[in-house]
């Protein structure tokens, strides 16, 4: 506290003294008046009651280390001027202390760089700041601290300081924004030559990674432990300090009365913890090759956020130590993961983005994860069944963070949805989501539905959000939550620094949870370390193919699983190498292999998503192309895939000759001789094209086209397949279109007549809009006859006039390409 000589409390000012952190007051007070005695008694024990009550008033010395580092200019200065914003005049008086490896000159240029970009509340009047801002600089000074002797200078430092200014020492922070292998050497430095005298306290913060496992974690921790104490030490995880994260525990303690009764198994269907990133790892591949997406979010950000949802509700949620032993017990109760428990996925273009920062030969390919779901199960009476769900991505679709709890709807409503009162309809989704920012809403906020309950907020800090007509957020209108968002923004750092400064510990992370966290994550990543990712293109390309489904403790990608991608033609393996490979061709997957082990795969796949289909919808649509390289497959699927469920599969073709269904020319005759009659499809579920009508061959005025287009609407939902199986002429085309045909290339028709440059000429063929409704597309290419086409195709671009089968670009669907070596290699 700086001296002041018009203050009243001065007399006694020069006798406080500091003890184990709280300021005494000793008076020696004049003996000739006992008037006087009393008056200066009253003052004294006025001024200890207030220093009491305003605790630790003194000076703060914060020492950012890492200060030119890419966080520290980010984030951390403004959250060090955020912190001075907020205690300035409070009674603290403060010096901030900018120290890297860098040499004075050029470490200071690079601070006062970081520095220009500070910025103040919007509330705050343009003279204060610039006030507050020039006092902040004069407070801010960079040092290179290297050495021992640095931290000896440090120390000596801040304590003539101290002594100077007329001030008595409160204590210093330490913030540790330098990679972990940094940590031991200083944390020595720190403690023997930097520790404040005693009676000041200490604090040091740590960023993430803690730890690359159980094993380390343990090893650091003992490392640090022997530094500094437990209390002493704050472990950053900077989505704690996220405004709608660090107001989950409030919430539920401010609406009680109303989430006491449905805060459990009984009423939430699932949780969905998430975090989707548009970015990819380009410029950290180094970090994120060693780390990976389930250590970079899930086992920290996403883990302490399912803790806040799922820990039991202390008493009082001010309470540090309540709140951290009640998290400490959610941990506990985690069941453990296994290996099905993870779907993992990585974008496409990472694998050439680590040989290219990390100098890797050509021919290698990483099996780090950039996308991971995990599902989780807690073993307790309140969450037993409820399945919570982990996400997080590199190279999304969006940029969005949210905790999503979604509640069991047994309702049903008599009257339709246009009748329903969204404040009153039991019918609508259920729903209450902490919404961590960015995506549609662009802003934090807490929505919950409005046929649930209207929640409480503190209302100095959260305002009711104004609608936005148009807006949907998880398939509901805006105008359907009671939505609230942030008086004021502030950023996640900001946040947390005042936490630090103010000791609130229940917003990091102890070393006890910390080691929970990683028994419970180290034996998941020790089952997947050799697993091989779904590779995914990245973006909206990305379509369904990261879509994943849950069942008891299981979780898998709805879609077929593929095999890793080879990055290119140029660096495909041998042949001999492998059995089945998995590359990339057109910018779709590839699935490449011996014709037998490549019509087996090819024949599996078609039954994972019948099987699929089935469950989900009842039913599976299948359009098969005619001509000899199906025969292969018609015959596997006919002999080894006994599970099919044929008596809920449609057979449709998806191009015919124009002869009767009895001539040997016909598909549907190769389909019968080589499928149909070796399985149980039930009659109905058979539809051949209707090429012969009247006997007639595909004479338009017969209309069998329109006819077939017209059975498709009517069976098949959007006329969108579950699977078109196509094949590839050496010319580029495929079903019956041809390039010197140009119909059904485009256009509203669904079936086609067309002109082949082979006999029989006339052909009845499903359109290329139709094909590209499909839900799967898969391309069967086999024999070395078809090797000059299929280089050539994989350089052109959308050209569906000179080469139809380039026009094969699903609308929402995926393409996978199958192809034996002779096709692809030659």
């Amino acid at each position: 506290m700086k001296a002041s000589e018009d203050r009243p409390e001065q007399d006694c000012a020069d006798l406080v003294m500091s003890v184990e952190g709280r300021a005494w007051a000793f008076c020696f007070l004049p003996l000739h008046t006992s008037i006087w005695k009393m008056l200066l008694a009253a003052m004294c024990l006025a001024l200890l009651g207030c220093l009491q009550a305003q605790e630790l008033k003194g000076h703060v010395s914060i020492i950012l280390l890492g200060a030119t580092g890419d966080l520290a200019k980010k984030y951390l200065w403004q959250g060090l001027f955020q912190l001075y914003l907020d205690e300035a005049g409070k009674g603290h008086s403060f010096s901030f202390h900018g120290a890297a490896l860098t040499a004075p000159q050029q470490g200071q240029k690079l601070m006062d760089k970081a520095l220009e970009s500070l910025s103040c509340p919007k509330d705050l009047v343009p003279s204060r700041c610039d006030e507050l801002k020039g006092q902040f600089l004069q407070l801010s000074q960079y040092r290179q601290l290297k050495t021992v002797e640095d931290y000896q200078t440090l120390n000596k430092d801040i304590e003539t300081q101290v002594q100077q200014d007329g001030l008595w020492e409160a204590g210093r922070i330490f913030y540790f924004s330098v990679p972990p292998f940094a940590y031991a050497d200083i944390a020595r430095n720190i403690n023997s030559s930097c520790r404040p005298h005693p009676g000041a306290w200490l604090r040091v913060v740590f960023e993430k990674p803690f730890g690359h496992d159980h094993l380390s974690a343990q090893q650091l921790a003992s490392e640090l432990g022997s530094f500094f104490q437990e209390e002493e030490m704050y472990r950053v995880d900077h989505y704690l300090g996220k405004q709608a994260v660090a107001q989950i525990l409030p919430f539920r303690d401010q609406n009680r009365k109303a989430l006491d009764g449905l805060w459990n198994r009984h009423h939430v269907e699932r949780v969905e913890i998430i975090l989707k990133e548009t970015i990819d790892a380009e410029g950290r591949a180094s970090f994120y090759e060693e780390y990976g997406v389930i250590r970079d979010t899930l086992q920290n950000h996403l883990t302490e956020i399912l803790t806040l949802v799922a820990m039991e509700l202390p008493l009082n949620i001010s309470s540090s130590a309540a709140v951290l032993q009640h998290k400490l017990q959610a941990f506990q109760a985690l069941r453990g993961l296994q290996k099905s428990s993870a779907i993992l996925g990585q974008y496409q273009a990472y694998s050439g983005q680590v040989r290219r920062e990390l100098q890797k030969p050509d021919g290698f390919q990483s099996l780090t994860p950039t996308f991971a779901g995990v599902l989780v199960h807690i073993d307790n009476l309140r969450w037993e069944g409820v399945p919570f769900i982990l996400m997080s991505g590199k190279a999304l679709d969006e940029r969005v963070g949210y905790v999503r709890i979604v509640f069991k709807n047994r309702a049903y409503c008599t009257q339709s949805e246009r009748h329903w009162v969204p404040e009153q309809s039991r019918c609508l989704p259920q729903q209450i989501i902490f919404y961590i920012g960015h995506g549609e809403l662009g802003h934090p906020a807490i929505l919950v539905s409005r046929n649930l309950f209207k929640p409480s907020l503190p209302t100095q800090s959260w305002e009711e959000v104004q609608d936005q007509p148009g807006l949907h957020l998880f398939g509901r209108p805006l105008s359907d939550y009671y939505a609230y968002r942030p008086v004021r923004e502030q950023d996640a750092y900001s946040t947390l620094l005042s936490h630090i400064f103010h000791c609130r510990k229940e917003s990091f992370i102890t070393t006890e949870n910390l080691l929970a966290s990683w028994v419970f994550w180290t034996p998941l990543l020790d089952s997947l370390a050799f697993e091989v990712p779904r590779p995914y293109p990245g973006g909206a390309e990305n379509g369904q193919l990261l879509d994943f489904e849950f069942s008891g403790g299981q979780l898998t990608f709805s879609q077929q699983q593929l095999e890793v991608l080879i990055p290119d033609l140029v660096s495909v393996p041998k042949p001999s190498d492998f059995q089945v490979l998995g590359a990339q061709y057109r910018q779709s997957p590839l699935i490449t292999a011996w014709p037998e082990e490549l019509i087996s795969k090819l024949a599996s796949d078609i039954e994972a998503a019948a099987v699929q289909a089935v469950r989900l919808f009842g039913k599976f649509h299948l359009a098969l192309s005619g001509g000899s390289s199906p025969i292969a497959l018609f015959q596997q699927l006919a002999t080894g895939h006994y599970s099919f469920p044929w008596a809920h599969t449609h057979l449709w073709l998806v191009d015919e000759r124009c002869v009767p269904l009895s001539d040997p020319d016909s598909n549907f005759q190769g389909l019968q001789a080589h499928l149909l009659q070796h399985v149980r499809v039930p009659y109905y579920n058979i539809h051949p094209m209707p090429v012969h009508l009247h006997q007639r061959l595909c004479a338009e005025e017969d209309q069998g086209a329109q006819t077939y287009a017209s059975e498709i609407s009517a069976l098949v939902a959007n006329s969108s397949f579950d699977l078109v199986l196509l094949g590839m002429g050496t010319d580029g085309h495929t079903a019956s279109l041809f390039p010197q045909s140009p119909t059904g290339l485009d256009g509203d028709q669904l079936v086609v007549l067309t002109e082949s440059p082979f006999r029989p000429h006339q052909r009845m063929s499903l359109s290329l809009p139709l094909i590209n409704r499909a839900k799967k597309v898969a391309v069967l290419v086999m024999g070395r006859t078809k090797r000059e086409i299929t280089t050539l195709v994989s350089r052109v671009g959308h050209e569906p006039k000179k080469w139809p089968i380039s026009g094969v670009v699903p609308l929402s669907g995926q393409l996978i390409w199958y192809m034996d070596y002779e096709a692809f290699l030659g």
